[in-house]
């Protein structure tokens, strides 16, 4: 039978080796393939390999960023484009924790390729017995479709802060009204790397613990869940592998607050 130390124990860790350190400035911002950085230091002057680093050399950096993103969505490198806008941060910031000055803001969807990071929350939601409720992602979505999520999650667009994202989320894809907003507590953050097909996965998770009533029944509204599950917290270990990389995360740290 699977446990949660061995779930936990195979979770794939970050390797940087053979990626191109990304500054803009002083600021390391994010990690990105060699063919990549090929590709953008031939078509524009604003990027530079130097010392096998790669930096963004321009005056208007948010609009060079822009332009390297639609040149690789239009060479098939950049998928699922949002035209929604994620904030970009300095090292600096993200360790004071100070989400509210972004260098600049960039496409969602380019975020992996530039091994950039992005934030998103996540919100276990669970029941009196102790059950939780677990989404199921649909299948049209262009990360992760079809696996195992938590009842409701979401990346944090710019501007936006994480308890409003978290509400906006859970009325989005589970029907939740901002009522039951009073009963959301921010339990950790967890910081997620790890190397994907499409580039670097750097996402901070804002994890969340929602007491939902006995008998709420979710209901999706923007066609991102293809259905809910309410299952016992033993079953919940055995699905662990089915779920997204970070939604298994989140789950697990619930677990095991939970005491399972």
């Amino acid at each position: 039978m699977p446990t949660i130390a061995h779930y936990l124990a195979q979770q794939p860790v970050f390797n940087p080796a053979g990626l191109l350190p990304f500054y803009f400035g002083s600021n390391q911002l994010g990690w990105v393939g060699p063919e990549i950085a090929s590709i953008l230091c031939s078509q524009t002057q604003d990027w530079k390999i130097n010392q096998q680093t790669l930096y963004l050399d321009s005056p208007q950096p948010a609009q060079a960023m822009h332009k390297a993103a639609k040149l690789l969505q239009q060479q098939g490198l950049i998928q699922g484009w949002r035209n929604e806008q994620y904030g970009v941060y300095a090292p600096s910031l993200i360790a004071a924790n100070d989400f509210t000055q972004p260098v600049l803001a960039l496409e969602r969807a380019a975020f992996r390729r530039f091994g950039l990071l992005s934030r998103a929350v996540h919100i276990n939601g669970y029941y009196p017995d102790g059950s939780l409720c677990i989404a199921r992602r649909a299948k049209t979505k262009s990360i992760d479709p079809d696996r195992l999520d938590n009842v409701a999650a979401g990346g944090i667009p710019l501007g936006e802060d994480p308890k409003d994202c978290a509400i906006r989320e859970l009325f989005e894809e589970a029907g939740l009204n901002a009522q039951f907003s009073t009963a959301l507590v921010l339990q950790e953050t967890i910081l997620m790397q790890r190397n994907e097909i499409d580039g670097t996965h750097r996402e901070l998770l804002y994890c969340f613990d929602l007491a939902l009533p006995a008998d709420f029944i979710p209901h999706n509204q923007d066609g991102e869940v293809a259905a809910f599950y309410r299952i016992s917290p033993e079953q919940a270990i055995n699905d662990l592998s089915q779920m997204t990389w970070d939604a298994g995360i989140v789950t697990a740290h619930f677990l095991l607050r939970q005491g399972v």
